[in-house]
């Protein structure tokens, strides 16, 4: 395994990072769920990888994913080994402090989320989306406060407009606030929207992007059509929009990452994880493994280099679509 830091902060992560929205009982929303006993291959694995950077969210099994990871440290290895992440702004409850990104419900998610993880802080707190309803100046105070406090390391964002993460940025910065080290965004050969503003501004602000779906949920690590696995048989193909979210013209980038594959004598997955961190501003995928051979086939990434004409063959296929931040 490798590591990097985040961004330019001193926070030291795994280059590949263990996505755990897979994680949590079925009987509360996914029915492709993984509970404790489903799971433990996956954190061993993990583990055994080097693969020290987790990532949750409160909402992710309405808050049973950080009850397992929360599980899942303390059986397979050392809360001090790992980088922890984890998220608000999904609504928990009805409550006034159950979503969003007001003060009440930084302060209370995050206590939440600590009882659920059982730990006493977590290294990366991260605002899920953006909340146009709460003042920026009340959400980033309020991340500083729950840093000051010592129940958070660092904080992060994720997924927004690249105006929005400025002026969340600037506010920071100017009030002499904790200011956000990552950026949690869509990225993928099938999405590579974020190419458009935030890569340069990340670039330019020294914040790392640990990307979601990476493997655009497993579409670019199987023939084109193929959607065999529980988890792909109900992926979304629209957004809350109704715009597709997948086009006819991303047949070929799944032709190309499949031949490139086939030619190297290694999974898809691979090929398009390589892809993906060739990226400077890349530090981590969010690999979101529901079985072990997920996390070996990207790890293995890190040690695949496309040619030139290989990247070529990949990029050039790609049809610009609006950003899906659902």
């Amino acid at each position: 395994m490798e590591y990097t830091r985040l961004g330019t902060s001193g926070l030291r992560v795994s280059r590949i990072a263990l996505g755990c929205m897979s994680f949590g009982d079925p009987a509360t929303r996914l029915t492709w769920s993984l509970d404790d006993d489903a799971a433990e291959p996956v954190f061993r694995r993990a583990v055994e990888l080097g693969i020290t950077f987790w990532d949750t969210a409160n909402i992710y099994g309405l808050g049973t994913s950080e009850e397992i990871v929360g599980r899942a440290l303390r059986k397979y290895t050392r809360r001090d080994d790992i980088v922890l992440a984890t998220k608000l702004w999904a609504p928990m409850h009805q409550g006034p402090g159950g979503s969003g990104l007001s003060r009440r419900a930084v302060m209370e998610q995050i206590d939440a989320s600590l009882r659920r993880l059982d730990t006493d802080y977590v290294d990366l707190y991260q605002i899920h989306r953006f909340d146009p309803r709460t003042p920026v100046e009340e959400t980033m105070e309020a991340l500083h406060d729950v840093v000051k406090a010592g129940k958070v390391r660092y904080i992060g964002a994720s997924s927004m407009w690249a105006w929005q993460f400025a002026t969340m940025q600037h506010t920071a910065q100017f009030h002499g606030w904790t200011r956000f080290v990552s950026m949690q965004d869509q990225y993928s050969l099938l999405h590579r929207e974020e190419e458009r503003e935030m890569f340069g501004l990340l670039a330019h602000q020294g914040v790392g992007s640990i990307p979601w779906s990476p493997l655009s949920g497993g579409l670019v690590t199987r023939p084109w059509g193929e959607r065999s696995t529980p988890r792909a048989a109900v992926n979304r193909t629209v957004d809350p929009q109704d715009r597709p979210i997948f086009l006819d013209a991303d047949r070929a980038i799944v032709d190309a990452v499949q031949e490139i594959a086939r030619n190297r004598g290694v999974p898809m997955a691979q090929v398009a994880m390589a892809w993906v961190l060739k990226n400077p501003v890349v530090s981590a995928p969010i690999v979101g493994a529901t079985k072990p051979h997920h996390l070996a086939d990207a790890a293995a990434a890190l040690d695949l280099t496309l040619a030139r004409e290989e990247v070529d063959s990949l990029e050039a296929p790609y049809t610009p679509r609006e950003p899906t931040f659902f």
